[in-house]
């Protein structure tokens, strides 16, 4: 049995940019690569917005469909732990496609996610603490799958859930969390560790963390899928490629991964200055860089630190101008304030995130309070739900110390 992996496709990234079409076609491509498997998993974060815009929608769908246009892989459902649409029914007689959410997906709980969404209209089967077993000449693998979880309750979500591998098959968990020591971000830190993952997977598939890469962890295999498409603009992820996994398992388990070829390259470059010709050395590293051929004009970000970096706005957008149609070009300046440069990089990981307005001030007000020494016996949450109804005394109260219990709040409130 074949089995394709991919995950963070993130649609609509970068829209109303110059590299708004690069999710759809990255993704276009990798399902392209997908389509001579049996079974089509995807780990989460399929669109960049927990709500996308119509435009995106139309796009990213004309591109998932393309599975229900294969015909059947001669994969068979054999068990699942859900509750099965009638349309899911039919998916399954072309090549099946069974998905997770993540973290950009993530909603309220009484609402539908775009992945939920997409199972009511038949273009995969989602899981989230659920498995699926299916079977073809004889092989059975069993996909277990958690959708993305806010960090700090990852742990105890996969340990109430309990999943077990189930027996003649091959067992595959899918997850869309950062692990310790493979640390998405540090603005919400894991509970998950590879110390705490289930034992006796065949293996343990991981969305979230964009750079690909696989692990022994004993008789387990843990596997990064990485995302299709660059969004963070960071070293690491100039150091990998992009793309997919493919999955044998036949009498042993083969891994394969296959690179995206049409990707947009992206370079990371750094350039310290202590004086002049700034400019220049910027404009040197460019040029290197483009002696070489590119599919698409490359992405370049250049980080600019120094004690005197002498280069100005006017001077950057003076690159740009010069490098359109050839490059893209982020240019990044370190500032001589540490704390200044600290808020910077904490407000730059807030939007790489694209976390939503109401999760922005969340983070900005947790991160002022532990720089105030707060001590956290409230939950942020609720005195940030607070200030946003402008019950600003009561907050304040919790903040001091006056008020110990938010249920007393509510108490006082009904009376």
């Amino acid at each position: 049995m074949r089995i394709a992996i991919l995950s963070d496709l993130h649609f609509g990234f970068a829209d109303n940019s110059e590299l708004e079409g690069d999710s759809f076609e990255n993704a276009n491509e990798a399902i392209e690569k997908a389509l001579n498997a049996d079974l089509v998993l995807v780990l989460g974060d399929i669109f960049d917005s927990r709500v996308p815009k119509t435009e995106v929608w139309a796009r990213a769908i004309k591109t998932l469909v393309r599975p229900l246009l294969n015909e059947s892989s001669g994969v068979k459902l054999v068990s699942v732990t859900k509750e099965m649409k009638e349309i899911c029914k039919r998916t399954l007689q072309h090549l099946p496609v069974v998905a997770i959410h993540g973290t950009h997906e993530r909603r309220g709980r009484d609402e539908t996610n775009a992945v939920e969404t997409l199972e009511n209209a038949g273009i995969l089967v989602h899981l989230d603490c659920q498995n699926a077993v299916f079977e073809k000449n004889g092989i059975k693998v069993a996909i277990h799958g958690m959708s993305g979880t806010p960090e700090r309750f990852a742990k105890a979500t996969l340990e109430q859930w309990n999943p077990q591998p189930i027996e003649g098959c091959f067992n595959i968990l899918l997850l869309h969390q950062s692990i310790d020591p493979y640390v998405y971000s540090p603005l919400d830190p894991p509970s998950l560790s590879v110390s705490n993952l289930p034992k006796r997977f065949d293996m343990i598939i991981d969305g979230h963390i964009h750079q690909h890469n696989q692990i022994k962890l004993g008789d387990t295999t843990l596997l990064f899928a990485g995302s299709t498409i660059v969004t963070q603009y960071e070293k690491n992820e100039a150091e990998v490629e992009k793309g997919i996994y493919i999955l044998d398992i036949n009498k042993e388990a083969k891994i394969e991964f296959i690179s995206l070829e049409k990707n947009r390259k992206f370079f990371y470059e750094e350039i310290f200055v202590e004086g002049g010709r700034t400019k220049d050395l910027i404009e040197n590293r460019i040029e290197e860089i483009l002696k070489n051929e590119f599919h698409k004009p490359p992405l370049i970000r250049i980080k600019i630190y120094g004690k005197e970096a002498d280069v100005s706005g006017q001077d950057l957008r003076s690159l740009e101008r010069k490098y359109f149609g050839r490059a893209i070009l982020i240019f990044a300046k370190e500032l001589e304030s540490p704390e200044i440069a600290r808020k910077i990089e904490f407000l730059r990981a807030l939007r790489e995130q694209k976390l939503s307005a109401e999760e922005m001030g969340l983070e900005v007000l947790k991160k002022n309070l532990d720089e105030f020494d707060f001590v956290p016996i409230f939950d942020y949450e609720h005195v940030f739900r607070l200030l946003g109804e402008n019950e600003v005394d009561k907050a304040f109260n919790i903040l001091i110390g006056e008020q110990k219990t938010l249920e007393n709040i509510s108490r006082n409130k009904r009376q």
